[in-house]
Formats: structure tokens, sequence, C-alpha cells
């Protein structure tokens, strides 16, 4: 295939209508066709569902903050969005949403809470259940839990939050459809975790820290859900003084390369992966092509990578060398106003 289609969740404050969809075409290396996909609030992440069939979407109304399903429907121009169900409820929405197995995690950055709302085949999404936090660190934004990020492991046995407010990575296991903790994993004081992304032989995984600018290598025993840490790496120059808040983190499906998001410094790292011991060595840092690149993400060719600047509203095509992970920015962008999230259909 040489043409993917694309979503980008935003923030709706100013211009942005809601979530925008677009093409990636890898034969000819540009980005096209951008057009609004869904009327929504504040959607600023997303989530596909396995089978390809429905996008969940982080979505505010108002005082109500919660999640939105719609269904992902063929037509003869592309795709299109169909509004299906919501939860929403008084407060901030989510900033973080995970699929799996009929079930949609949340991670609410203000409420410092993990939902886990049901899910049916026909993309209902039913009440959740919630876990609240109450963490606090040195850093000055750690004056409480802000969870940003839950997902699953490999196995889907377990489910993890980011605790940034807290500097805790949190385990899970599902139990009469609630969530019981049973492990956290302390990092270092004030480093302020913020994503999680497995290796895929199940047994590592790679953290971004916001605050402290670092990825630590985690090893991970999945007979019990916990970790331990291996490594810690700057994701930004030892001479870089400013403010710098990381963002995302993301693999390659052959676990040979992490990037890493940087919004300050306004660039993208790139890390090879050890894969015997799965510590990453810097291999370069490339500016993100805008300013404050909240995300990014690998098209499912892999030989892509795009990136959203948040601040300067461009989505940017960077072509990936495959070999040595290194990424060469092109001439083509589009302009998607507060653009936050971007996931690609397989």
């Amino acid at each position: 295939m040489s043409l993917y289609t694309g979503f980008a969740g935003t923030y709706t404050r100013q211009t942005s209508e809601g979530i925008y969809q677009f093409e990636l075409d890898t034969s000819e290396g540009v980005l096209k066709n951008k057009r609004l996909a869904a009327k929504v609030g504040s959607p600023t992440y997303l989530s596909i569902a396995e089978q390809q069939d429905f996008i969940y979407s982080v979505a505010q109304e108002g005082e109500l903050g919660g999640v939105y399903a719609y269904k992902i429907q063929s037509q003869d121009e592309g795709v299109s969005l169909k509004y299906i169900s919501s939860q929403l409820s008084e407060g901030a929405p989510p900033c973080h949403l995970s699929s799996a197995d009929n079930t949609l995690l949340a991670a609410n950055y203000h409420k410092g809470s993990i939902g886990m709302f049901p899910t049916t085949d026909d993309g209902e999404i039913y009440e959740g259940t919630f876990d609240n936090r109450d963490g606090h660190g040195p850093h000055a934004r750690q004056e409480k839990s802000h969870v940003h990020y839950a997902g699953f492991s490999p196995c889907e046995k377990y489910v993890f939050a980011c605790d940034l407010g807290g500097d805790d990575v949190l385990t899970y296991q599902v139990e009469n459809n609630a969530l019981k903790h049973v492990a956290t994993l302390k990092v270092k004081s004030g480093s302020g975790p913020r994503h999680l992304t497995f290796h895929p032989d199940g047994t590592h995984a790679f953290l971004i820290s916001e605050l402290s600018s670092e990825v630590a290598v985690l090893k991970y025993d999945n007979h019990n859900g916990t970790f331990t840490v291996k490594q810690y790496i700057k994701t930004i120059p030892e001479s870089f003084t400013e403010t710098n808040d990381a963002s995302a983190i993301h693999i390659t499906k052959d676990g040979g390369f992490i990037y890493v998001g940087n919004r300050g410094h306004n660039s993208i790292a790139v890390f090879q992966v050890n894969q015997e011991t799965m510590e990453l060595t810097l291999v370069e840092i490339v500016s993100s092509g805008g300013e404050w690149p909240r995300d990014f993400t690998l098209d499912p060719s892999e030989s892509f990578l795009v990136a959203s600047n948040q601040h300067s509203g461009n989505v940017v095509l960077f072509k990936r060398d495959t070999v040595s992970g290194k990424l060469t920015q092109t001439t083509s962008e589009i302009q998607v106003p507060e653009v936050v999230c971007l996931k690609f259909l397989k």
C-alpha cells in the first residue's frame, strides 16, 4: 500500500473544529487531502480499536469532559467518522486513551485518575470505573497527581499508568470490572513520568519523563507486573538550559529504534536499541520542523515519521532511514490548527 489514512486530534480553543483526517502517499512522499473528520470539542488524544473499526476520542463539552466513540466507515473517496456514543462527566477531560479487548482506558491529568470504560462490539461506551491517585513530588508541577498515560501490558494481563505528579509508574490488575493496584515503580524524584512503550519482546519497556527530559529503560517482569530501571538517558543536549517538556515516545516494530519528542528544544531525538542489553544509544537529534512537537507517529510502513507541532499548527513529514534510524525532513507539510495527537489506520 502506498496511501495511508491518518487522523489528527486537536485543541479547539482557537480555530480548530475537532478531529481532522489526511492522507500520506508514500510513493510520492507527500501529505495531502486534509479535511475535517468530526466536529468535537478538544479531541486532544485518539485511540484506534485493534480491528480498525472504531476510533475513540477525548472530548470536552462545556464543563463536561470524557470520551467519544466513532465508527470508521469506508467510502469511495476514503473513510469517514460516524458518531456512536460517549461518556461525559463534570470536570476536565482525559489526556490519553488506550483501547483493547472491549476496554477503553483513559488517563486524566487534571483529575489525577485512571478510568476504565467497557465497550461493545458495536462501539458503545459504558460508564467507567476510576482509580484516583494522591501523589506529589518536588517539582512545581507536582503539587498533586497528574496521570498522563494508561495502557495495557503486551499480554493484556496488566494495566499501567504514569503519574507525572507522583513520579510513579503504577501496575493494576482488572478484578470485578475494576482496577486493583498491585505494584508501583518509583522513578527519579522530580522526573515526571509521562508515557510508556514496550519492546516487542515483551520483557522491556521505555519510559519518557517530561520534566527531566529523559528516557528510562525498564526491565519488565510479566509474572507480577513489576519494573526495574536499567538506564536513564537524556533526550536533549546537555548544553540546552532552557525549559524543555519531553512529549511522546514511540518504538519501531522491530524494536530497533526509539523516537522521542522535545517541546522547548523543538526536536525529535533518535535512539538505537541494543538488542542484547536493551540499553539506548543516541543517534541524532533533529528539528521537529515547527514549534512544540506535542506528538508524532511512524506510518504503517515505518518509512516515514509525521510530527505534529502544536504551537505552529503544522504537521511535518520526515523520511526515515530504516537502517540507521535517521530522519530527513521533507518539503511536505499540512496545516492543522492546535494539533496534538496523530494516528494512522493500518
